[in-house]
């Protein structure tokens, strides 16, 4: 059994992120899923303002795909957009 020190110094730690709200959070998870971590921003805004069920949706069908997941996560979002709007 591994003791907690152990625990925690093997795990690595994300520096320089202040996360204060949970739509933060799941906007960096977002980022991190999608690989793109340069428009993080981006993601948490989408986490902000958007419905977390479309968000969610986008983000399941965009991971099992090896390149181009923020691309997707964009279109398939847009699409899901459209038919709430119909």
């Amino acid at each position: 059994m591994k003791s907690i020190k152990d625990v925690l110094s093997g795990r690595e730690w994300d520096k320089g992120r202040y996360i204060k709200h949970e739509w933060q959070d799941f906007g960096y998870r977002l980022a991190v899923e999608l690989k793109d971590l340069e428009h993080r921003s981006l993601y948490m805004k989408l986490a902000k303002n958007e419905d977390r069920k479309l968000l969610q949706k986008a983000l399941d069908f965009s991971k099992d795909y090896r390149n181009d997941r923020a691309k997707l996560f964009m279109w398939k979002l847009k699409r899901l957009r459209g038919k709430m709007d119909d």
